[in-house]
């Protein structure tokens, strides 16, 4: 995939092409609902096949008191759509110059004269331009006078009634249900991030960690204990995964992200590694004794080892 960080990066002539614009957070099955069907209109009529995205969600920058936490890093984003087969990316900087152009004139500058879009695919709730001022209508005049169609696709509905969406993923992870929140992505929750060095507490109880830094890209879910997989490198390893602030031990950071890697021990310090959520195991709580601790986290690798091994 080529990505095209702003106007002025995209190749002069580039095109012709069919085209998605969004926020694309977390790149859910909606999202690539929407990429497999510009795909097959890029392969029926020999277009280039583009997302345009933005490098933060547009509420940060517009309406900060009500952007929710976004499900993945821009980077994530990038490395999610590229694994769609998608053939480019632009992706735009999200600021009020941006903010200010007028519907018909984002069309021109982005669609038209940038991509030479032929074909364009959106959401029935699709805005653009300056204050959201740009429907779907609007698009579909501007389609007629500059040559390309609009194509609404339906949201995606798995169980019936509710549409997959970033809002419904973010509900589910803040529950700690993983599982379910990545059966509406279409891949597995995960956090990147640096291992650092802990209070190596773990490593005392007979279960060394790594340890993410508290800078890890992508959404982090509810407190409790995981099932998961540790990336490193392209090697992935099975992994009993704690998220919380270690009731039972004072002085612990919140939102500490620590990973036991089953059946090994790994030098991953200053390493960067993934980590995914695959199935929630338990919620965090505080024992009394560090032998029930043991005992627990015992069971809680067992478990780990039963979903995601045996």
């Amino acid at each position: 995939m080529k990505t095209f960080k702003g106007l002025d990066a995209v190749p002069e002539g580039y095109g012709p092409s069919a085209v998605t614009i969004g926020k694309f957070d977390g790149v859910h099955r909606g999202h690539r609902a929407v990429i497999d069907r510009i795909h097959d209109i890029a392969a029926d009529d020999d277009l280039s096949s583009v997302v345009v995205t933005f490098d933060r969600n547009p509420l940060e920058l517009l309406a900060p008191e009500k952007c929710p936490e976004s499900l993945v890093s821009v980077r994530q984003k990038l490395d999610l759509l590229a694994s769609t087969g998608v053939d480019a990316t632009l992706l735009l900087r999200f600021d009020r110059a941006l903010a200010s152009v007028p519907a018909t004139e984002f069309v021109e500058r982005v669609l038209v004269d940038t991509l030479d879009a032929r074909a364009v695919l959106v959401g029935h709730d699709f805005r653009y331009g300056a204050k959201g001022a740009g429907d779907v209508s609007l698009l579909r005049d501007l389609g007629d006078k500059f040559g390309f169609t609009v194509e609404v696709v339906d949201d995606v509905t798995p169980e019936g009634s509710r549409r997959v969406s970033s809002t419904w993923i973010r509900e589910l992870l803040a529950e700690g249900d993983v599982r379910h929140a990545g059966e509406l992505l279409g891949h597995t929750p995960t956090v990147t991030g640096i291992v650092v060095h802990g209070a190596k507490r773990g490593r005392e109880l007979g279960f060394p960690t790594a340890n993410l830094s508290p800078e890890s890209e992508g959404l982090i879910p509810a407190d409790g204990v995981y099932a998961g997989w540790l990336t490193d490198a392209g090697a992935r390893y099975p992994a009993a995964i704690s998220v919380g602030d270690n009731p039972t031990f004072e002085g612990v950071r919140k939102k500490q992200v620590e990973a036991y890697v089953l059946d090994r021990e790994l030098d991953l310090y200053d390493h960067l590694v993934e980590v995914e959520f695959v199935d929630r195991l338990r919620g965090m709580e505080a024992f009394t004794s560090i032998p029930d601790l043991v005992d627990q986290m015992q069971d809680d690798v067992e478990r780990a080892r039963e979903i995601l091994v045996d």
